[in-house]
């Protein structure tokens, strides 16, 4: 007997072509068969899919949960928005420093209070992607493999000169890091030998040791701060832009792709790219240094969103959001195969804390960063099928790439021995974005008013229902995940 019986799907896979008619049959979490007319006696419970498409459940590669809020409480709350969103998978950033648990030290330490705050918490599975900040985080590095399963880390490359809302003189106090050490490309450097000396020490790991980049120039972003506050002619996300210009990010990424070919280090991902010009530099690099293992990242808001959009200062996010012309060029490349997953960079930002509580037009004051992982398939599925993206296509993005790279093997797929996280949408209805259907504590959406195809209607985490029709179904049953395998 099966446990679980999930009826009349139109299931959606990667690496294949088309859609099929199935049933998916579930034992102990696991897939145990995808076919026609499995009969419904040979299950224990059934579950009448009625032919709603199937895709794999969402490896949400890049979220940031209790950045702005206490880790175990946005554990909570933003895990239901992924699973509203069809997530199954979050895969976290955390670092030491001003934010998340305000505190420095060893990861040793810093770590396992992360998982403690963490654990029985997060309505879907998690893991985290680690920012080595200190000098000696890099000797960790090799600890954190071999003891915690993290196999990804990350470096912010603005974070010399800038927090995480602007220019700064006071980064020391922000990062917390000890006299004499400073965050720059030195630092990046010696981050990407600590993983190359990771790789050599676990070569049966070493396909899944990655390091992502957040791609910005602080020296670039400070001068052009400068000017476009003196000029005064730009206002609100148009300002944020010419501030932090594409070109910063386009250098960024020429300065972290040598680094990268200077120390060896073979698997970098470039964080969600926002422009033409970022774009053209990492495809670029890939040319220039073609055995480095290249990942190119983008996220659901950069997709969509405009610096001239009605969300305004809601929408301020590192890198910013761009103009329209960026945003067709990044469906360019997704089109083309030159992009390899879409993401959320979910962070939860409360209204209240967005903006200054008296001068709520500065975009100089507000917080960067918002929500949206509940949003993630049906906006992608909305704006991919007016531009010919493939549904196979789209289970790729959103499920089987990032779950391949960060050494979730048993995620990213329907199919037999699979973990069964699965979640079923509507392609018939469309809804209108509301900030309050939502489960997370942010109380707004970039999205807000938009109208989107395909809403969830359930999501299975190994088997589990755990949201149905607008609602978080049962207790916090995510599992803290072990990489890779």
């Amino acid at each position: 007997m099966y446990d679980l019986l999930v009826k009349n799907l139109r299931v959606v896979r990667p690496n294949t072509e088309g859609v099929v008619q199935a049933d998916v049959a579930i034992s102990g979490g696991k897939i145990a068969a995808v076919a026609p007319d499995i009969a419904a006696d040979q299950a224990r419970q059934v579950f009448d899919g009625q032919n709603y498409l199937a895709f794999p459940g969402l490896v949400d590669a890049h979220m940031h949960t209790g950045i702005y809020n206490p880790l175990h409480e946005d554990a909570i709350t933003e895990s239901r928005a992924a699973a509203m969103g069809g997530v199954t998978t979050s895969l976290n950033y955390i670092r030491t420093g001003k934010y998340y648990l305000n505190k420095t030290g060893p990861y040793k330490t810093f770590f396992p209070e992360v998982l403690d705050a963490s654990a029985g918490n997060y309505h879907v599975d998690y893991a985290y992607h680690i920012a080595p900040i200190n000098y000696s985080h890099i000797d960790e590095m090799e600890y954190l493999v071999e003891k915690h399963g993290v196999t990804s880390f990350k470096i912010f490359m603005f974070y010399g000169n800038y927090g995480l809302h602007g220019n700064s003189n006071m980064q020391k106090d922000f990062l917390m890091t000890p006299d004499g050490e400073y965050y720059d490309y030195a630092h990046f450097e010696f981050i990407m030998r600590g993983l190359k000396r990771a790789a050599d020490k676990f070569p049966e790991k070493a396909p899944h040791l990655c390091l992502g980049l957040h791609c910005e120039t602080a020296e670039i972003m400070r001068a052009y701060t400068s000017i476009v506050q003196k000029e005064g002619k730009l206002k609100g996300l148009r300002a944020y832009s010419a501030a932090r210009p594409p070109h910063s990010e386009g250098l960024a990424i020429f300065i972290a792709s040598y680094l990268a070919h200077e120390t060896d280090c073979a698997n970098i991902n470039l964080l969600h790219l926002t422009s033409a010009k970022a774009v053209d530099a990492a495809m670029m690099m890939a040319t220039v240094f073609p055995h480095i293992n290249f990942r190119r990242e983008v996220t659901l808001a950069h997709l969509i969103l405009d610096y001239d959009c009605e969300c305004g200062l809601h929408a301020k996010v590192n890198p910013p959001i761009r103009s329209r012309e960026d945003v067709e060029y990044l469906w360019e490349h997704m089109l083309a195969g030159n992009i390899d997953w879409v993401c959320s960079d979910h962070a939860c930002c409360k209204a209240e804390f967005k903006t200054d509580a008296h001068e709520k037009d500065n975009v100089w004051l507000a917080k960067s960063g918002f929500g949206g992982s509940e949003f993630l398939l049906s906006g992608l599925y909305t704006e991919g099928k007016k531009r010919g993206l493939s549904l196979n296509r789209m289970a790729e993005l959103l499920s089987w790439n990032p779950a391949q790279r960060f050494g979730l093997p048993s995620k990213g797929d329907i199919a037999v021995g699979y973990d069964a996280d699965i979640v079923l949408v509507d392609p018939d209805t469309s809804f209108t974005v509301r900030s309050a259907d939502s489960p997370s504590t942010q109380g707004y959406s970039v999205f807000e008013g938009h109208t989107f195809s395909a809403p969830v209607k359930a999501t299975f985490l190994r088997g589990n229902l755990i949201y149905q029709n607008g609602e978080v179904i049962g207790k916090p049953e995510g599992q803290f995940l072990f990489r890779p395998y």
